[in-house]
């Protein structure tokens, strides 16, 4: 069973994720929730409400609806950082630093000889559409 703690800081992980959408109450949480939800059972204002003010934290189904919606990793929605990670507060409409994983990659490629550098960075156009020639 959550804590309240942990409920409250669920709550705040939602708001915080829930602003640059401007969804501030449970109406439009719940509107928009039910509209990408897959669930048997629609969820109410109330419900919503809830879950904002840190009463209850939503079931798994939902969390992962709620994580893809607003394109976060249902364990950070859930519980916050994994322990042992440093947080650091990114400033609004700054981009979030490079995962481990994503430095990793960018690292494989400027390895690559130019030729090699140049067909991935042309797979990457086209993968995201920017590909000029078609």
């Amino acid at each position: 069973m959550p804590t309240v703690k942990e409920k409250n800081a669920f709550a705040k992980r939602l708001r915080d994720s829930l602003e640059p959408l401007k969804i501030r109450g449970g109406t439009k949480l719940a509107e928009q929730f039910n509209l990408r939800h897959r669930g048997a059972q629609p969820v109410s204002p109330q419900t919503a409400h809830k879950w904002l003010k840190g009463t209850t934290i939503p079931t798994p189904d939902k969390l992962q609806t709620l994580a893809e919606w607003l394109k976060v990793e249902v364990h950070w929605l859930h519980y916050g950082p994994s322990p042992g990670v440093r947080q650091r507060q990114v400033p609004r409409g700054e981009p979030y630093p490079p995962s481990p994983e994503t430095i990793e990659l960018a690292s494989k490629i400027a390895s690559l000889t130019p030729k090699d550098r140049n067909l991935v960075e042309e797979m990457i156009d086209r993968f995201y559409g920017e590909d000029d020639e078609e």
